[in-house]
């Protein structure tokens, strides 16, 4: 097998090292859990019937990790050196199922695909999951909006469809502080949300259907 010449292998370590020089240090990102309320209220009507949640859809943006910012109206990117510990979907879903475990008020409830069975099941898509800034600049404010379906499962009807919004502005410009903000306004949201799905079963419940 023949050997490189020593000058070309010092070239080529030398280019390399000019890279590595020119890219810098590798940046550790900061990564971001909200600590996110779910406290049920006590207000909720009972249920009777189990339920089955669906992973939320997202646009591509809006399913990673990387936290969304829009500058400027119709712009969209995301905050450099930031993440969330968990994908927005993923936050939404174990939101909205952890208040409705803990609250009480319904019998079963679970993800799909855990092999509990499920009378209806709650379908969400994300449409909103950024902060934005006015124009001209300012402090952010975290927008979600997500549109909530109920599928009544043995017959695949849609028992009811709602789309939430929650707008929650920033205390300051730094990520920390968004990350609090998209924190309150989750939290609120989810509420909102399992609320809705179990006064929305009830109500398909009284209701005659296949």
């Amino acid at each position: 097998m023949s050997r490189l010449p020593r000058t070309l292998i010092a070239a080529l370590l030398a280019t390399l090292a000019g890279c590595s020089s020119l890219l810098g240090p590798k940046e550790t990102p900061s990564i971001f859990a909200p600590d996110l309320a779910t406290t049920a209220d006590p207000a909720w009507p009972s249920a009777s019937w189990a339920l089955g949640t669906v992973r939320p859809t997202a646009a591509r943006i809006l399913d990673g990790t990387r936290i969304a910012v829009s500058p400027v109206p119709g712009e969209l990117q995301v905050y450099k050196g930031a993440m969330w510990a968990r994908t927005p979907p993923e936050m939404l879903e174990e939101t909205v199922l952890r208040m409705l475990e803990d609250s009480g008020k319904i019998p079963s409830v679970a993800r799909q695909g855990s092999g509990i069975g499920a009378d209806y099941r709650l379908v969400m898509d994300i449409r909103h999951f950024e902060s934005r800034y006015d124009a001209g600049g300012g402090t952010p404010t975290a927008v979600i909006e997500v549109n909530a379906k109920l599928l009544h499962v043995p017959d695949q009807s849609v028992a009811g469809s709602r789309t939430f919004r929650q707008s929650q502005a920033a205390s300051g410009t730094e990520v920390a502080l968004v990350a609090d903000a998209f924190g309150q306004a989750l939290g609120t949201l989810s509420r909102e949300v399992a609320g809705w799905t179990l006064a929305t079963g009830n109500e398909h419940q009284r209701q005659p259907h296949r």
